[in-house]
């Protein structure tokens, strides 16, 4: 199936964490992620508590899901981070809305700071 949704570090830790609001994004696995998203949602499993066997599955999870930047995409991430540098979003954020941009995805996320920026699906918990 063709993915459908650039998943952001906040979809993924909610719906892993059993958000009901994220189930259907998830349910057909219509979507992609960058290494650096899963870091990031490693990085809160683990200091939230998780297991090694439930960070070492998410892991597992993820790996099907994930996508590689290139070269050529820095230079819209550099670009997106400055446009939108009062957001404060992190290198993640912006790679991820100009991977969702480049691959015609809907980035689905719940941060707020995306509240208002064209192509986002934004879901809170």
């Amino acid at each position: 199936m063709m993915s459908r949704y650039f998943y952001d570090s906040y979809a993924l830790v909610s719906y892993l964490n059993g958000s009901k609001n994220y189930e259907r994004y998830f349910r057909n696995c219509t979507g992609v992620t960058t290494l650096y998203n899963v870091l990031e949602v490693y990085y809160s499993l683990l200091r939230d508590g998780a297991s090694e066997s439930e960070l070492k599955s998410v892991l597992h999870f993820l790996q099907a899901l994930t996508v590689y930047p290139s070269f050529d995409d820095i230079p819209p991430v550099a670009i997106f981070k400055f446009k939108s540098k009062n957001r404060h979003f992190s290198y993640a954020d912006c790679l991820g809305y100009a991977l969702a941009q480049k691959y015609h995805l809907t980035f689905l996320t719940g941060d707020e700071g995306f509240r208002d920026i064209s192509g986002v699906e934004f879901v809170k918990e």
